[in-house]
């Protein structure tokens, strides 16, 4: 495979996580903004409708290859938030390992920022 390919497939790979993230938030956003409100942060109900949003939006544009670094950079600034503040119970296992996710996928994101999206994508293509 040449790196336009593989870059495509690290695009579909880390934007599906974040495509149905926010689109089951959209389903349930009563939900996360419990979910939010419980771990102390305010505005609750607008913070769950930013998230959501964000998931989907970054997410589509990683998955195309639009404006990618932006948004690689967005979501994985995301991630780190998110692990931080909501994946911080070291003592519980899955916890522990939803931090580990988050951030292994901040650094995919990272790595697709600087890489950029390859030549199979709407950024490639008007380059």
């Amino acid at each position: 495979m040449n790196n336009s390919t593989i870059l495509l497939v690290a695009r579909i790979l880390l934007s599906v996580i974040f495509i149905l993230a926010g689109l089951n938030k959209f389903g349930g956003i009563d939900g996360t903004a419990g979910y939010i409100a419980s771990k102390g942060l305010p505005m609750a109900p607008l913070l769950a409708w930013a998230t959501a949003i964000l998931e989907v939006v970054a997410g589509a544009a990683i998955l195309v290859g639009f404006q990618t670094r932006i948004a690689a950079w967005a979501l994985a600034a995301f991630c780190v938030a998110a692990a931080l503040i909501f994946h911080n119970t070291f003592v519980d296992p899955s916890q522990y390992n939803a931090f580990m996710k988050n951030l292994a996928i901040a650094g995919g994101l990272l790595a697709l920022s600087v890489s950029g999206p390859g030549a199979l994508s709407v950024d490639g293509r008007k380059a």
